[in-house]
């Protein structure tokens, strides 16, 4: 659904996915529509080569689901966050609800450095949507 909304925006996007994802025979269509193959077993410095691909291009759209996940979780990623303040990006909050088949694109914000004041105006943005899997949200804590 992201991807057709993208689409539709005509904005080129490049989203972070599990390296498992990207097998054949999908492997060139997953690059082709914007993916980045994560090697999710291994410390490889995520955020560290996120801030630089920021650096050196003027045109990056990464998306990074907040929980990036499909079971629940006891705490949030913060990793899109770091990224974000690291490479001195925005945030753009978007959404899919849903249980209203709604969608759209939320507030725009650059991190203060105030990683839990922050995160609490995060959650409040989306308190009211409902995802896909509204069983596996969680009202997750921030790790620390």
């Amino acid at each position: 659904m992201t991807l057709a909304v993208a689409s539709a925006l005509k904005l080129k996007i490049h989203w972070l996915g599990k390296e498992t994802m990207f097998c054949w025979p999908f492997r060139t269509a997953m690059l082709w529509l914007g993916g980045i193959p994560v090697n999710r077993d291994q410390a490889n410095n995520i955020v560290g080569q996120s801030v630089q691909a920021f650096q050196k291009r003027d045109d990056l759209i990464m998306l990074i689901a907040p929980e990036g996940t499909r079971k629940k979780v006891h705490y949030w990623k913060t990793g899109f966050y770091r990224i974000a303040q690291g490479a001195n990006v925005p945030i753009v909050l978007a959404f899919m609800d849903y249980r209203r088949k709604a969608g759209g694109i939320g507030p725009t914000f650059y991190p203060t450095g105030n990683m839990e004041e922050d995160m609490l105006y995060i959650k409040a943005f989306y308190a009211n949507i409902t995802g896909k899997r509204h069983s596996q949200f969680s009202n997750a804590a921030i790790k620390s």
